[in-house]
C-alpha cells in the first residue's frame, strides 16, 4: 500500500530542492548567435512560466480552502480570511484572483477536458485565457497541450478564431470553406464576425453577400472595417437629440454615406454629435451646481470675509449667464457661452 507522505515532509523536500537558477547568457558577448541569445532567453523564461502558473494554481486552492474553512466557522464577516491574507501581504482582489484561477484549473480538470500534468504545457496568461474561452475552444486547446504543444495566447487565439470561423452562421459559406482549405486565415474572419455581431439583420445581409461575391482577404478586411464604422454610426445616431426630434431619415443617409465611401466620416460625424450634446448637459448641470453653491456661500459671508468675498468675484465669469473662459495661459484668446434654460428662452 502506498502511503501519501505528510504536509512536514513535503515541506522538508522542498526545502531540499534548489532554487532555480538559469546561466543566463552575457548581452554583451557578441560570439552568441542572436538566434540562440533569443532561444536561450526563451526557454529560461518558459520554465518561470510555467513554475509560476502551477504555484499560483495551488496557492488558489489553498486561499479557497482557508475561505471555506472561515464560510463554515468564522464570525461570518470573513475576519478570519482576511487577516490571513494581511499576514502574508496578499489584497483581497490578488486572493480571489488566485481562487478563480484554481477555480478554473479544478473545473478543466475534473470535466475531463485536461490532465493535471498537461497544467505545464500552459503560460499562465495562456491558462486564463483558455479558462474565459468557450467551452468548444477550451476542448481544442486542452486537446493541444495534452499531446504536448507549448500553449502560449498565440495559440489559444489562433484556436479561437478557427473555432469562430467555422461555427459562426454569421458567416458566408464561401469563406468558411476558404477557412477549411486553408486559404483564408481565420485571424481574419473572427474579427468580422465580432462586428457583425453588432448590427441588426437588415445591415449585416448587405456585407455577407459582398463577401460571399468576393471571398478573399481584401474584402474581409473592407469588410469589417465597413462593420465596425456602421455599428458605430447606428449607436452613436440614437444618442443624438438633434437628429431623434426631426424626420430625417438616418438610413437614406447612410446608403449615401456607403455609396461616396466615406462612412467613417459620417459615422465620426454623429459621434462627435453625441459627445457635445453630452457635454452640453454635463456643462449646464455644472454650471447650475455652481452657481448655486456660490449663491449659498455669499449669503453665509459678509463684511468680515473679504478674502471669500473677492474669491466669489472671480468666479463671476462661470456663475454668470454668459460664461467666459481663456483658452491658453496668455488670455489671448476667451470662449464664451452664454447659458439659456427653457424657461429663460
Amino acid at each position: 500500500m502506498v502511503q501519501t507522505p505528510s504536509d512536514t515532509e513535503l515541506v522538508a523536500v522542498l526545502q531540499e530542492q534548489p532554487q532555480l537558477d538559469f546561466e543566463l547568457p552575457d548581452p554583451e558577448d557578441e560570439a552568441i548567435s542572436e538566434h540562440e541569445f533569443q532561444q536561450r532567453l526563451d526557454n529560461a523564461w518558459l520554465v518561470c512560466d510555467r513554475f509560476d502558473l502551477q504555484t499560483e494554481i495551488w496557492r488558489g486552492r489553498i486561499l479557497r480552502a482557508i475561505r471555506d474553512r472561515e464560510k463554515k466557522g468564522g464570525d461570518g464577516r470573513g475576519t478570519g480570511f482576511l487577516n490571513w491574507l494581511k499576514q502574508r501581504e496578499i489584497t483581497k482582489s490578488q486572493a480571489y484572483s488566485l481562487i478563480q484561477l484554481a477555480n478554473s484549473a479544478d473545473t478543466l480538470i475534473e470535466e475531463g477536458h485536461l490532465q493535471p500534468e498537461a497544467v505545464r504545457n500552459f503560460s499562465k496568461r495562456a491558462f486564463l485565457e483558455t479558462a474565459k474561452s468557450a467551452p468548444e475552444v477550451q476542448q481544442l486547446v486542452t486537446e493541444a497541450a495534452q499531446k504536448g504543444d507549448r500553449i502560449t495566447c498565440r495559440e489559444v487565439r489562433q484556436l479561437a478564431d478557427e473555432w469562430t470561423a467555422m461555427s459562426s452562421d454569421l458567416l458566408p459559406d464561401e469563406v468558411k470553406q476558404k477557412a477549411a482549405a486553408g486559404t483564408m486565415p481565420p485571424r481574419y474572419l473572427a474579427p468580422l464576425v465580432k462586428e457583425l455581431g453588432k448590427l441588426p439583420d437588415s445591415h449585416i445581409t448587405a456585407i455577407q453577400e459582398e463577401v460571399a461575391e468576393n471571398p478573399d482577404v481584401d474584402t474581409v478586411k473592407q469588410a469589417t472595417t465597413d462593420a465596425r464604422y456602421l455599428a458605430k454610426y447606428l449607436d452613436a445616431a440614437i444618442q443624438v437629440q438633434a437628429l431623434n426630434q426631426s424626420d430625417i431619415n438616418l438610413e437614406k443617409a447612410l446608403e449615401e454615406a456607403l455609396r461616396l465611401g466615406c462612412l467613417s466620416t459620417a459615422s465620426e460625424v454623429v459621434k462627435q454629435a453625441a459627445q457635445l450634446e453630452q457635454a452640453m448637459v454635463k456643462l449646464y448641470n455644472t454650471w447650475k451646481r455652481l452657481s448655486n453653491v456660490a449663491d449659498r456661500l455669499y449669503v453665509d459671508t459678509g463684511a468680515s470675509t473679504p478674502h471669500l468675498r473677492s474669491l466669489l468675484s472671480c468666479l463671476e465669469n462661470l456663475t454668470n449667464d454668459v460664461i467666459e473662459v481663456p483658452m491658453d495661459e496668455m488670455g489671448d484668446r476667451t470662449v464664451r457661452l452664454q447659458i439659456l434654460s427653457d424657461t429663460e428662452a
